[in-house]
């Protein structure tokens, strides 16, 4: 049983080892992505100061790590080859990392359906993702979750991402 929870400053070491091992997964997967810095100890700070950082747990342990924002995303507001498939409030989803040893496991699957749970409770029927082109195993996880492409957004200096969205209810 996995549990869902806001990211403490007491969890900023566990959340940093699972970020680092995912900078490696991708490194190593030839995937240039979180290759330059990038999640570091500040903005994993600024998702708690800001309410967007959540912990995924299994028997009080955590393997996850999530953003999740409900403030909109404004390099979102360009979609390019595509459009999204709905108007209004959505989730956006950031920062997803799963700790090494159970990347193998249904964590990434239970980490997007605990987000929609979220959405539910809060009434938002969208949820909005985007990845780098590379990242094959990410596309793989969003699609495999009823998330459908929907375009190109660019993220500033970190370039292209492919968007995907998910309606729910």
């Amino acid at each position: 049983m996995y549990t869902l929870r806001k990211t403490t400053v007491s969890d900023i070491a566990d959340v940093m080892t699972i970020i680092d091992q995912g900078k490696t997964y991708l490194k190593a997967s030839g995937v240039n992505q979180w290759q330059n810095g990038y999640p570091n100890k500040a903005v994993i700070n600024q998702d708690i100061n800001d309410g967007y950082g959540y912990v995924l747990l299994k028997h009080n342990k955590i393997v996850a790590t999530i953003a999740l924002s409900f403030d909109g995303e404004p390099w979102y507001d360009d979609i390019r080859d595509g459009a999204w498939l709905t108007k209004g409030d959505f989730l956006v989803i950031h920062r997803m990392a799963v700790r090494a040893d159970f990347r193998a496991t249904d964590a990434a699957t239970e980490l997007l359906r605990l987000a929609e749970e979220l959405c539910i409770s809060k009434g938002v029927t969208s949820i909005k993702i985007d990845t780098h082109p590379e990242n094959m195993p990410m596309q793989k996880l969003v699609t495999k979750n009823g998330f459908q492409y929907c375009g190109v957004v660019i993220l500033g200096a970190e370039g292209e991402r492919l968007a995907y969205e998910k309606r729910l209810g």
